[in-house]
């Protein structure tokens, strides 16, 4: 039990915050690069920042796992 709040106590939390305006600010951009109208856009901001946490999250799981072998 000390040692799941200790690793959750260790995480960088914080810098969490970071990846959500820069997710917005990236998403919504590209998605006004490939359309005009406001619907479209926001369709191409969502699929844009869903693709971007996936493919984060994978480089992320393969950096974990490559360090537990290591």
């Amino acid at each position: 039990m000390i040692a799941d709040s200790m690793l959750l106590a260790s995480l960088p939390f914080g810098q969490l915050w970071y990846y959500l305006p820069l997710l917005v600010a990236i998403s919504l951009v590209y998605g006004a690069t490939r359309h005009e109208l406001p619907g479209p856009i926001m369709r191409q901001a969502w699929n844009t920042a869903v693709w971007m946490t996936t493919f984060i999250g994978a480089i992320f799981l393969i950096i974990l796992v490559l360090t537990w072998l290591v």
